[in-house]
């Protein structure tokens, strides 16, 4: 074995753990299960990967939790505890031949060495259908453990052959009382943490803390620490006087709330989706809340936008048709100011179309109109509504017959448009809501005028 690969077969590295360049986040990493914090239902007493940890009974895992939740922490955990050769790659940086180096490299080892050899590959979701593909033999045959990681679904996101072959554990945000805890020991630990650092943490100061984590440990651990560096800027190091961390300070230090929101992951999905569901139940104020929500994650205005023009179309429609008016010049409006001052705009927009009657009329005659559509795609547009630039169309009879509604009372005119298998078909029936109301009455008064004519013509 090379001195690359003795290097590269070992336990999941302390470097960062015992480095005081390193961050907060990473040198208070547990390093065993009785110090890791939260997945009680998985890692209790009772808990299913606590007992396989425990028992040295692993098979391949994906870890699927949001971001601080613990899932890289817990990889390295359960490699030192079941004592086997650690490999970290993230699937963004990391290609097919690092995989195939690094199976060939564990083999070597189970050979010589019989040890088993655990591969966490960071961000799972990110790997490509073929890049997937690699690793399946290996964790078919047990060659390898495989540890993915990953914050958005892996029904989606992983191969339906890999996702048969792994063990999926749902890691949940962190509750207050576990970041308390986590935040506690690191202001006692003197040799990892700030216990040397002389200072007091404030309780509104650490309940502003736990609010802007949202659940997320290396958010508040990465806040504590800022908070920490601005008080030593702001004050001076005066290690002989104990210095308060207050309210004031933690928020000038962390500028801003860490929302736990990944505009690629499945917040992304989750909070639009709570946005659009909002204001299809007509509920102004939780449309205005996962706005906000958004916007202060910094999610791009204009993409919010987007999925309100099209909740107008879909939604709304016909009941109040100034409601797409509103969503597009609302769309303009922010294109050109930006925010700060876009989000006013983007209020009064979402008020109005959360306040608007609705109606899915339109959305499900496209539906219906769709599915005719592929079912009589060849059928043969009716004679008189057909075109006759030349004398041969009109010989065939292109255009005869047709009525021009503007020479008929009420400017309509009774006649077939659609082709004859369709004919009688209907795809949008108006709901009694809103201007959709007016548009109903109309169809029927013209439906009457088509009665009225075929009695003639019998």
């Amino acid at each position: 074995m090379t001195d690359e690969t003795k290097e590269l077969f070992s336990m999941p590295e302390e470097d960062s753990r015992g480095s005081r360049i390193a961050p907060l986040a990473d040198r208070m990493r547990p390093s065993s299960l009785d110090e890791f914090e939260g997945q009680e239902h998985i890692l209790g007493p009772d808990g299913v990967l606590r007992r396989g940890i425990e028992s040295d009974r692993l098979t391949s895992m994906i870890l699927w939790g949001p971001p601080g939740s613990g899932k890289t922490t817990l990889a390295r955990i359960i490699a030192r505890q079941t004592e086997s050769n650690f490999v970290h790659y993230s699937a963004v940086t990391c290609g097919v031949q690092e995989i195939r180096k690094a199976v060939e490299d564990a083999r070597e080892a189970l050979k010589l060495y019989q040890r088993r050899t655990i591969i966490f590959l960071d961000e799972i979701h990110r790997f490509n259908k073929a890049q997937q593909d690699t690793l399946l033999p290996h964790v078919e045959k047990g060659l390898i453990i495989l540890i993915g990681a990953t914050t958005e679904n892996p029904s989606f996101e992983v191969i339906s052959p890999l996702l048969s072959r792994v063990r999926v554990f749902v890691l949940k945000r962190l509750e207050k009382e576990h970041l308390a805890r986590i935040i506690k020991r690191a202001l006692k630990d003197r040799e990892r943490g700030l216990g040397d650092k002389s200072f007091v943490l404030g309780e509104d100061a650490r309940e502003l803390l736990l609010e802007a984590a949202d659940g997320d440990a290396r958010a508040a651990l990465t806040g504590l620490e800022l908070a920490a560096l601005y008080l030593e800027e702001e004050r001076g190091k005066k290690p002989s006087r104990k210095k308060t961390v207050t309210r004031k300070i933690m928020a000038e230090a962390l500028q801003q709330r860490l929302l736990q929101y990944d505009r690629v992951g499945d917040q992304h999905y989750d909070v639009i989706s709570a946005f659009i569901k909002s204001l299809r139940g007509s509920d102004p104020d939780a449309a205005l809340y996962y706005m906000a929500r958004m916007l202060e994650a910094g999610e791009d205005p204009l993409f919010i936008l987007r999925r309100m023009i099209i909740f107008a179309a879909e939604d709304v429609s016909n009941a109040d048709p100034q409601a797409l008016l509103i969503a597009v010049a609302a769309f303009q409006a922010v294109s050109v100011i930006g925010l700060p001052e876009g989000a006013i705009v983007m209020s009064q927009a979402v008020t109005y179309l959360a306040t608007a009657p609705k109606s899915n009329a339109s959305y499900l005659a496209l539906k219906k109109a769709q599915e005719a559509a592929l079912k009589h795609m060849s059928e043969p547009v009716p004679l008189h509504l057909r075109n006759a630039p030349t004398r041969l169309m009109k010989a065939l009879g292109y255009g005869k017959g047709y009525k021009y509604a503007h020479d008929y009372p009420y400017h309509f005119a009774p006649q077939q448009y659609l082709p004859d298998a369709l004919e009688g078909a209907k795809f949008y029936e108006p709901t009694n809501l809103g201007f959709e109301k007016e548009i109903r009455k109309r169809l029927e008064f013209w439906q009457k005028l088509i009665d009225e004519a075929r009695k003639k013509e019998k």
